[in-house]
């Protein structure tokens, strides 16, 4: 009896622990690719801005989803990228582990942003995120026991 309880609470363990390491490389994910999405400045550009632009709807667009990818653009600005990171980390699931999640934006030009076309980003955002996943799933695994 003593045995069995011992591996139950053993696998109970594991189970929190990928559950703590999937939640947090996801959203460490996704507060990188918020990061470096680049918020429009009107001074670095060719032409005059339209009426009215504000920067930061690129960044207000980045999404979690599990399971599905959702395509929704929302109607936002976010200079700081407080907003989708918040919406993000109340997204991801405690119980993360085993599941297929999804960060997406979907504003019409986020493939051209991530193809370099703005200065503030010439190297894109998900491609640099991709190289850092590893980096996130040790850090994110660090100091489970």
């Amino acid at each position: 009896m003593g045995f069995a309880l011992d591996i139950q609470k053993f696998a109970e363990k594991c189970g929190r622990n990928a559950d703590t390491v999937v939640r947090k490389t996801v959203l460490d994910i996704g507060k990188s690719l918020v990061e470096k999405t680049p918020v429009g400045d009107a001074e670095y550009w060719a032409h005059p801005a339209p009426p009215g632009y504000v920067g930061g709807h690129a960044r207000a667009n980045w999404s979690h989803s599990v399971g599905t990818q959702v395509i929704k653009e929302f109607d936002a600005i976010d200079k700081t990228g407080d907003v989708s990171n918040a919406r993000i980390a109340a997204s991801v699931p405690q119980n993360a582990a085993g599941k297929v999640h999804f960060i997406q934006n979907s504003v019409p030009y986020i493939e051209r942003l991530e193809d370099g076309h703005s200065r503030q980003a010439p190297n894109g955002m998900v491609e640099l995120t991709r190289i850092e996943f590893q980096d996130f799933v040790q850090n994110a695994s660090a100091g489970l026991q």
